[in-house]
């Protein structure tokens, strides 16, 4: 039993009042039917668009998608989408249909669909149509293709991301013939945009059973990721990892916060030691540089995925940094809270635990993160100056010293050195004391 919010039931009396066959359709039925609460809700009806929009006359709507049969209406309880009864004609440039038939019949639109999961409508009063087993499928945990599978995946390539997706969030195996049709079809998804592969990437990355979807179908997801096909297979032979590049990566993927910039940075963070590979005299690989390289990879994949600039700049950070140390002492930790600061600090944790639970053979590294984790904590609790900002002078009082242009912020990065460093104190009269003298060293030379 579904129940409606109010805004989408009150839409499917109207449409129904005027004479129109209306249902809730696709995800918003499928999550209700596994106890999940839908994002949005979504109605398919027999009212063509010009129907549509006499209905719903007066209220608040959105036209940009009436060309394929959808209107959105803007209601109290959230944007409504609805579309009429359609069969799609054609998809030449593979991820669009070329155009629309509107149809009379519900089953006729669920079959253009993509999965059977996703080709359910539900009634308040007519319940679940359900014509091609699709509560089946779900009880199940299956992901099947509605129909023949390869039509499905020729007609919008970014259908198999969408379906590498789905397992991965919801933990579905991905039928065999539905998978054997996803990898037959993959080299379509040269025809996707790029900004469409990296969102369907970025909800694969994030979902719940993101490292078994990221070993599962890992020939699907490097054929969107051309950039990460030399980590597939790249033995490490070290006794620091028990896997290959890309099981380690799927490993740590999964041991980091579901959150895109830190997820993406855990699947790069060795992209480039394949290509920094080496093997000593003993048989004991090596990655010299590797971090470098991993950047330098991850930099041309976030551009031609058209990443934000922001998003970008964490996930180089967090490639680049991921070796470097954090500070076992006080003094340390300051030091890189100065240069990267809090935020970064803590990204840069939660990939060095990832990391290290990833190589799958020293556990007390990560033993060692949490007291980092600690020293961290302990330091930001002191209220350490960390920035120019808490110093307790500023630019005026060197300029009053007599110094200007870049002198001025050249000795105020070196009184905020010396404070982080614990060899001077945060205090108006310590820091113009120590200023003065550094400016009268050159002179007793």
């Amino acid at each position: 039993m579904i129940t409606l919010p109010t805004h989408a039931a009150r839409a499917i009396a109207q449409l129904e009042a005027a004479g129109y066959e209306t249902w809730a359709v696709g995800g918003c039925v499928r999550d209700s039917l596994r106890g999940a609460e839908p994002h949005d809700w979504d109605l398919c009806t027999a009212a063509k668009p010009d129907q549509m929009q006499a209905v719903f006359a007066g209220e608040r709507v959105l036209e940009t998608g009436l060309k394929h049969g959808t209107l959105t209406v803007l209601t109290g309880g959230g944007p409504l989408e609805i579309t009429s009864f359609r069969m799609d004609c054609g998809y030449t440039d593979g991820r669009h249909p070329d155009g629309v038939r509107f149809v009379t019949d519900v089953t006729a639109d669920l079959a253009r669909r993509d999965f059977t999961v996703g080709a359910m409508a539900w009634h308040p009063e007519r319940g679940l149509c359900d014509p091609f087993g699709g509560q089946d499928d779900l009880q199940n945990g299956v992901l099947r293709a509605v129909g023949d599978p390869d039509a499905r995946f020729t007609e919008d390539a970014l259908r198999i991301l969408r379906g590498v997706r789905f397992a991965s969030q919801l933990g579905f195996a991905i039928e065999p013939e539905t998978a054997a049709a996803m990898r037959r079809q993959v080299g379509r998804l040269v025809s996707v945009a790029a900004e469409r592969v990296r969102e369907e990437l970025t909800g694969m990355l994030c979902g719940r059973f993101a490292q078994r979807a990221l070993m599962a179908y890992s020939d699907i997801i490097i054929a969107a990721l051309p950039e990460l096909i030399p980590m597939v297979g790249c033995e490490q032979q070290n006794p620091h990892h028990l896997y290959t590049v890309w099981e380690h990566s799927a490993r740590a993927v999964g041991q980091v916060p579901a959150e895109p910039g830190l997820r993406w940075a855990m699947l790069l963070h060795d992209c480039g030691k394949p290509a920094c590979k080496t093997v000593d005299e003993n048989g004991v690989g090596h990655f010299y540089g590797h971090p470098q390289v991993s950047r330098e990879i991850a930099e041309q994949l976030t551009r031609r995925l058209r990443f934000s600039g922001e998003q970008t700049e964490r996930i180089l950070l967090l490639v680049e940094q991921h070796d470097r140390p954090l500070g076992d002492s006080d003094k340390l930790v300051r030091r890189r809270l100065v240069q990267i600061g809090e935020a970064r600090f803590r990204d840069l944790l939660a990939i060095k635990k990832g990391d290290a639970v990833g190589q799958g053979t020293h556990p007390d590294n990560v033993a060692e993160l949490f007291e980092t984790e600690r020293r961290l904590n302990h330091v930001l609790a002191q209220d350490a100056c960390l920035s120019l900002r808490q110093l307790a002078v500023d630019g005026n009082d060197m300029t009053a010293l007599g110094l200007h242009g870049p002198a001025v912020g050249e000795m105020l990065h070196a009184l905020l050195d010396a404070v982080v460093d614990g060899a001077l104190d945060n205090t108006r009269s310590a820091l113009l004391a120590d200023a003065r003298a550094r400016m009268e060293e050159p002179y007793d030379q």
